[in-house]
């Protein structure tokens, strides 16, 4: 099942994940035009490429550990770790450790769901 805008109950072990990158798979959690919640899932070796987007971010590790970079400063990150990424900075990470990534966007990424609503 795909998550649809403004749905209020929205299952994990319902939603299905897509393939985002090579070793990487994406569940859109939850969604209205303001934000957007979204898992990511990351396995060791997994490459999060260098990137920027005019949307507000919070990354929150899961699990697992990656090597952050944020506006061009390294960082490894830990379960428990946050990370904010505001508005057309540079970032990407590198998964040392299997993980799971959840990210906060504002307003939301309307490229991942074009083909949904």
């Amino acid at each position: 099942m795909k998550t649809k805008k403004n749905q209020i109950w929205n299952f994990n072990n319902e939603i299905d994940a897509e393939v985002c990158g090579e070793g990487v798979k994406r569940k859109i959690l939850a969604y209205a035009d303001e934000m957007m919640c979204v898992e990511n899932h990351f396995e060791k070796g997994a490459i999060g490429a260098l990137h920027h987007h005019p949307h507000t971010q919070i990354t929150y590790v899961v699990s697992g550990q990656f090597e952050f970079t944020i506006n061009g400063e390294k960082k490894i990150v830990n379960p428990g770790d946050a990370l904010l990424k505001r508005d057309s900075i540079e970032h990407g990470c590198v998964c040392l450790k299997e993980g799971i990534l959840l990210d906060i966007f504002t307003p939301m990424r309307e490229e991942f769901v074009q083909d949904q609503d």
